[in-house]
């Protein structure tokens, strides 16, 4: 057995990020820039008021309660075109460009309308600037807005857009396929036969690579033939940027994921010191111009889900462009709720738990008592991996370290 650090070095060192390419400031959401962005303009592009009210010479105000002429109204969108004056005001609404003159803006709610809106009555004196958003007070032209190796979320598309942004340097999504092997295996809706189960492995790992950040593609079931399976796994190659396969790497399964793979990719079978998720396999399938991955992941439910969650995210998200400290899933200090046991078995073991918040203001996880490999309802009703180090187990109290993959 190898450890698990080891196997993802094995793994990560031939996983490359794809290369950036120009994308629309529309298509770009959920990617990773490739390199840094400024700003070519100004945000905002001119001097405007923050807020509904009157824009005025804060002179004319020291003094309030004032009675001011009003001469004219700016909207959102309109150019000015008046002059503020000594005993002028001009109402304005927010957003709207300053018109010359004035240098501060009062408030609607510390004004009173008299003469049907020809005179306002300013009761509030303002000072200089006050109510008054300038020119690139948000960003200014030249400006970094954001570096490479960040994931773009929704609020920087809406910086992008306001700063006049229309591509960005960015690597673009992995395209996943996902397939599951084996002649047991049935989606149709119909009665099982003897001898057959449900498919659930591949319906579980298409969502998992869209979390990850990817973009999945349904290879269905692949029987256990060859000739099928190579052909699969040939057109995988040639349409996809990485192929994560579910079953056949065990020891013991019936060795046609084994005898394809081995002959047609170069190929790592691995034996993990990890529990569930111990056998692994990795490799490199050539397509005549590119070394597409492949993530051979066991076929029990759980420990597909694991080695999943442990190798192939970060592997994938590395693909994307992601640096090492999003990669990867967020470890947490965690305090164990209940003992742990276990036995001394050369391996690290990781256990499904639910973390929550403690009124003690700390992260505690519970753990329930569906460990099992094939279990696979019990990882749905949790949100983290408990990492229960080589030994005898956690006691009650216990702090551990957990890898969340939801909500606490």
């Amino acid at each position: 057995m190898i450890p698990l650090e080891d196997a993802r070095q094995r793994v990560l060192s031939r996983c490359v990020r794809l290369a950036p390419t120009l994308v629309g400031v529309d298509d770009v959401y959920g990617l990773v820039l490739a390199a840094e962005v400024r700003s070519p303009e100004n945000v905002p592009p001119f001097d405007n008021t923050a807020v509904d009210g009157y824009a005025v010479r804060s002179e004319d105000v020291v003094s309030a309660p004032i009675v001011l002429r009003v001469i004219g109204e700016i909207a959102a969108g309109a150019a000015p075109d008046v002059v503020v004056e000594a005993g002028t005001a001009v109402r304005i609404m927010t957003g709207a460009p300053l018109p010359e003159g004035c240098d501060a803006i009062v408030m609607v709610e510390d004004t009173e309308r008299l003469k049907d809106g020809s005179e306002v009555k300013v009761v509030t004196a303002v000072s200089s600037g006050a109510g008054i958003r300038r020119a690139g007070s948000d960003i200014t032209a030249g400006h970094e807005l954001f570096s490479a190796g960040v994931e773009v979320t929704a609020a920087m598309t809406g910086v992008l857009s306001s700063c006049n942004v229309r591509t960005v340097s960015a690597h673009p999504r992995p395209k996943v396929a996902v397939l599951s092997t084996g002649d047991e295996l049935v989606d149709d809706g119909g009665p099982l036969r003897i001898g057959q189960i449900r498919e659930s492995n591949r319906m579980m790992l298409l969502r998992l690579v869209t979390e990850a950040g990817c973009t999945p593609v349904d290879y269905g079931i692949i029987r256990d033939d060859e000739s099928t399976l190579e052909h699969a796994l040939r057109d995988a190659a040639s349409q996809c940027d990485a192929i994560v396969t579910s079953g056949g790497v065990s020891m013991g399964d019936y060795d046609v994921v084994k005898m394809v793979l081995s002959r047609i990719a170069d190929m790592q079978w691995m034996q993990i010191a990890m529990k569930p998720a111990k056998p692994f396999a990795f490799g490199e399938l050539s397509d005549g111009v590119r070394r597409v991955p492949i993530f051979g992941l066991p076929g029990n439910p759980v420990s597909s889900f694991v080695s999943f969650e442990l190798i192939a995210r970060p592997a994938l998200r590395t693909m994307a462009g992601h640096p090492t400290t999003t990669a990867f899933r967020s470890y947490a200090t965690v305090v164990v709720d209940s003992d742990v046991r276990r036995k001394v078995d050369g391996k690290v073991h990781f256990d499904r738990v639910f973390a929550y918040w403690h009124d003690d203001g700390r992260l505690h996880v519970r753990r329930g008592d569906d460990q099992a490999s094939h279990q696979l309802s019990a990882s749905a009703r949790t949100n983290a991996l408990l990492e229960v180090p080589d030994g005898e187990g956690l006691s009650a109290g216990a702090s551990a370290r957990a890898l969340l993959f939801g909500p606490a």
